[in-house]
């Protein structure tokens, strides 16, 4: 598999690197995870300046078209930078949901907003016990008498919901708990009568919260997509996010593994830097296959995430995130031990790519989830392309 860049993701790649680089350094990390909702809106509106947060969104949607590559570039760099803002959640997760599931005027409601970095959108589809399964779903839409919606039920870790203009709520329109069938998606205004949120932080950068809905009234042309035909269009975008955040995971991982290096070299034990120790040269070792092995799967998945075979694509996803879900936690334990102390401390970088690297391995499925969903897939074909 050809896994060279062409000229223009180049420049996509080197104008991320040269954004972080210039704009988002550990102090600016610090200063806003110190802001409410964890996002600086300066940062956000230039994504939007440099067509970002269109790039990933088909053009029949308005976006620039861009590939899951496209995105990977993208969060590789953000991971690096420990950017917090909500990319995954408004754009590649909720604005893909908008983009195949809406219709033309919610298309235009929604995304020419979102591309001009006025409109932030947070996706709520898990809940208490469902452990990862998206068909798990207890919250219900009913018929109402205005010709629309009547939801109720409860939604937790939405994130990005407390920064969200819009929340898109998956509820239950027909099936029981557990059918795959049945599901479908409404916009909600979070400031609709009914709708209240209980807000936290989430661990590495970010904002959450518990969503509850009670007899929350909604318009018939809430409804996006099909009734009842929800869960297809769900699951492919939550693929893309998977894949998007493993690349983000990348990032970190590459970020921490250089600093990791660099402070062996000047860090000194015993009269001698500690990275002439051939213990810790092993450790490092171990570090960098872990790294370059978790690059080949990031780069795996982002390619096959768009096969329109839906079990390679599954595939690629879960595999990535199972792979990710071991070698992060390796990377990050080891590069805090070779730090000692300080390491953990809030004045240095290490310890909040730590914590970012501990919350990525339970987002969008831990790795035993994965591992369940890759091995209950059918074998892949071997001319698969």
């Amino acid at each position: 598999m050809d896994f060279s860049l062409s000229d223009e993701q180049r420049m996509i790649r080197d104008s991320v690197e040269r954004f972080i680089e210039k704009n988002h350094d550990f102090k600016q990390y610090l200063a806003t995870v110190a802001q409410p909702g964890q996002i600086d809106t300066g940062t956000w509106a230039q994504f939007a300046e440099s067509g970002w947060l269109g790039l990933p969104l088909p053009e029949h949607a308005g976006g620039f078209g861009g590939t899951a590559i496209e995105t990977m570039l993208i969060m590789e760099g953000f991971g690096a930078g420990l950017v917090t803002e909500p990319f995954i959640p408004t754009v590649v997760l909720g604005g893909r949901l908008v983009a195949n599931s809406g219709n033309a005027a919610q298309r235009a409601r929604v995304l020419e907003p979102l591309i001009d970095g006025k409109l932030q959108l947070a996706v709520a589809m898990y809940e208490h016990g469902a452990r990862y399964r998206l068909s798990h779903c207890a919250t219900r839409a009913k018929p109402s008498g205005s010709g629309g919606y009547r939801l109720n039920g409860e939604k937790t870790m939405v994130l990005n919901a407390p920064n969200a203009d819009l929340l898109v709520v998956v509820a239950r329109t027909a099936g029981t708990l557990q059918d795959e069938a049945g599901l479908s998606m409404f916009l909600v205004d979070p400031k609709t009568a009914g709708v209240s949120l209980r807000s936290c932080a989430v661990l590495g950068g970010g904002v959450a919260a518990e969503v509850r809905l009670e007899g929350v009234e909604v318009s018939a042309d809430a409804l996006l997509g099909e009734a009842g035909q929800a869960f297809a269009g769900l699951e492919q975008a939550l693929d893309h996010a998977t894949v998007a955040t493993c690349a983000e995971a990348l990032g970190a991982m590459q970020a921490l593994f250089k600093r990791t290096v660099d402070y062996s070299k000047v860090r000194k034990q015993f009269g001698a830097p500690i990275g002439s120790f051939q213990v810790l040269q092993h450790r490092m070792v171990d570090m960098f296959n872990d790294l370059e092995q978790s690059r080949s799967m990031v780069y795996m998945a982002s390619v096959r995430v768009e096969s329109k075979v839906p079990d390679e694509r599954r595939r690629a996803a879960s595999a990535a995130k199972a792979y990710l879900g071991k070698t992060s936690r390796f990377i990050a334990q080891q590069a805090v031990q070779i730090h000692g102390g300080i390491g953990m401390t809030e004045e240095l970088d290490v310890g909040h790519y730590f914590r970012r690297l501990t919350a990525f391995g339970n987002l969008y499925g831990d790795r035993a989830h994965h591992l369940r969903r890759f091995a209950g897939l059918p074998a892949a074909n071997a001319d698969a392309t």
